[in-house]
């Protein structure tokens, strides 16, 4: 197969923020990032062609029994996960390979988590790139000799934290679905994640990564990479920027693109179809690019075009109802509008909309609509019109908009929309169910106090205190035998009428339907009289009752079950 029909590796570094992504891109490619980025943390995506020379030059010997057939890698660099969002194609990413990078003292955090969630659903393959060893207490950095060597070099309170924190690792991947170990300590790679040590900072370990992630690419993935160059191309648009002009940022992955050609680029309602009026390959104007590159696009009516949507080369006017239906047909995976019940999400783009959509659905989170933009009007009222817990409006990468009636969770981190999400469920439900207990009959004990008669009958009123429970105005009490007695008329404490009574209080109730001295007596103890039915209702609430409301349900189930032994059942 010839060098011209393999095209150049396209890897994504992913992971948590200040992980160290950018450092190790400027570590291969010798290329400052971060020095342009607010804060030293990437502010947008950012890719970088990498020729084969450069690798060979860090790694060394290691590459020697590889023969190599890539031209080189395009690294891809990223705020959290946005660009592995965008990165798509129809059926998965236009990602050969990922390199999720982990600050070894931090761990997997939820950034990390999510990209990991991400590349699973995608079939991504990844390796681990374990940053900033040198910052461990007691290391002792070398970067003239392999890791390995320089590992075994350090300390043993060093060499056991390493270990430590490696397999906490290797613990966390375990429950995400992956096995992971060392990369030394592998013998299947398509089984195993390789975790490789790392200082991005010093450039120890960087010889190894690239070793590993070469072999992987030139072993697994060379099928892939083979391409036809002179067939149209096909890439997808990162993002969206004005640079003297609108300028599309974008990835080739396979055919090649020419300045005059048209392109069709896919779009919520139709296509647009455009002409390149120039291409830039960092920051050099070029004629013609061949994927996989990255590439700045500069074309006429290009200002609504909207991040991760993908693009075709119009080789041919014939060929623009093809391409439409194609555009539109992959874009449609994503979107979805419905009928049914469910809750709304938004994102900034056509891929981060599908992470979203793709977590939730794990989760079985029903969906009504989900589409890419800002909330508007029509989103609120949709939201407004569902029952009390789809009333949500979940968004990615977009403002956040205030109403009374809908709640809406927005983030820059799809784990935490998810995760506030689930609370806010959790607390709806839990406030729901408590809505719902009010309204229902619940259990309560009370005693007639001695020497506090204010009326015999027509009502009896009577002193009382409350034993268990809460004691209210129209409950229905029995005796300690089951037989119904009397009905809660009124309560009054200190004179004022109450609708309530709680345990340990004291109060002047009026029983209806009964005579003191009859029916009922000084110390008797009176009991909330349930239905079957009420019980049985009660029953489900069982984890909102307290202990002492759960044993005087008992309580009561006794009671009832000395006249029917299935009573209750």
């Amino acid at each position: 197969m010839k060098m011209a029909n393999i095209r150049s590796l396209i890897c994504l570094l992913t992971g948590h923020v200040d992980h160290g992504k950018s450092k190790i891109i400027e570590s291969i490619s010798n290329k400052k990032i971060i020095d342009k980025e607010a804060g030293s943390i990437t502010q947008s995506i950012y890719a970088v062609n990498v020729p084969m020379k450069n690798i060979e030059k860090i790694t060394g010997n290691l590459l020697e029994k590889i023969k190599l057939k890539i031209p080189g890698f395009l690294l891809i660099d990223s705020p959290g996960h946005a660009a592995f969002s965008n990165l798509r194609k129809r059926g998965g990413s236009i990602a050969d390979i990922a390199i999720v990078v982990i600050d070894i003292n931090e761990g997997i955090m939820p950034q990390t988590q999510e990209a990991i969630e991400i590349l699973k659903n995608h079939k991504t393959p990844f390796i681990i790139a374990l940053n900033k060893i040198d910052l461990i207490s007691g290391w002792r950095s070398d970067d003239q000799v392999g890791i390995l060597e320089s590992i075994e070099g350090q300390g043993e309170n060093t060499k056991t934290y390493l270990d430590t924190k490696l397999y906490e690792i290797v613990g966390k991947l375990y429950e995400l679905g992956f096995n992971g170990e060392r990369f030394d300590r592998i013998s299947d790679y398509t089984k195993q994640v390789g975790i490789i040590p790392i200082s991005a900072k010093q450039k120890e370990g960087m010889p190894e990564l690239l070793m590993v992630l070469s072999g992987l690419a030139q072993k697994y993935l060379e099928e892939n990479l083979a391409i036809e160059t002179n067939k149209p191309g096909r890439g997808v648009v990162l993002e969206v920027k004005e640079d003297k002009g609108v300028v599309l940022d974008a990835i080739v992955y396979d055919g090649t693109l020419n300045v005059n050609d048209e392109i069709v680029i896919g779009g919520l309602d139709d296509v647009i179809v455009t002409k390149i009026r120039g291409l830039r390959v960092d920051k050099k104007n070029v004629k013609k690019v061949e994927a996989a590159a990255s590439i700045n696009i500069l074309a006429p009516n290009i200002k609504e075009v909207i991040s991760g949507m993908p693009f075709r080369v119009l080789d041919s006017e014939k060929n623009l109802e093809k391409i439409k239906k194609e555009l539109k047909e992959e874009i449609q995976e994503v979107i979805i509008e419905t009928e049914q019940n469910g809750i709304i999400i938004k994102a900034n783009s056509l891929g981060s909309l599908e992470a979203l959509i793709t977590i939730l659905k794990e989760k079985d989170v029903k969906i009504k609509k989900a589409t890419i933009g800002e909330i508007n009007k029509k989103d609120i009222a949709t939201a407004e019109a569902e029952e009390d817990l789809n009333q949500v409006i979940l968004g990615f990468n977009i403002k956040k908009v205030k109403n009374d009636n809908v709640k809406v969770i927005t983030s820059e981190v799809i784990y935490k929309i998810v995760e506030d999400y689930e609370k806010w469920v959790e607390g709806k439900k839990k406030g729901i169910e408590e809505d719902k207990l009010q309204n229902l009959v619940k259990p309560c004990k009370i005693r007639i106090i001695p020497g506090y008669v204010f009326r015999q009958k027509n009502p009896a009123v009577l002193g009382t205190e409350v034993l268990e429970g809460m004691l209210e105005k129209g409950m229905p009490m029995m005796d300690s035998d089951g037989k119904k007695l009397t009905e809660i008329k009124s309560i009054q404490n200190d004179g004022k009428n109450v609708e309530t009574a709680k345990k340990d209080e004291q109060v002047a109730v009026a029983f209806s339907g009964v005579t003191f001295g009859r029916q009922i007596n000084e110390n008797d103890v009176l009991i909330t009289d349930f239905t079957e039915n009420e019980f049985k209702k009660l029953r489900d609430f069982k984890e909102y009752l307290t202990t002492e409301e759960t044993e005087l349900m008992k309580e009561i189930l006794a009671i009832k079950r000395k006249e029917d032994d299935m009573w209750g059942v």
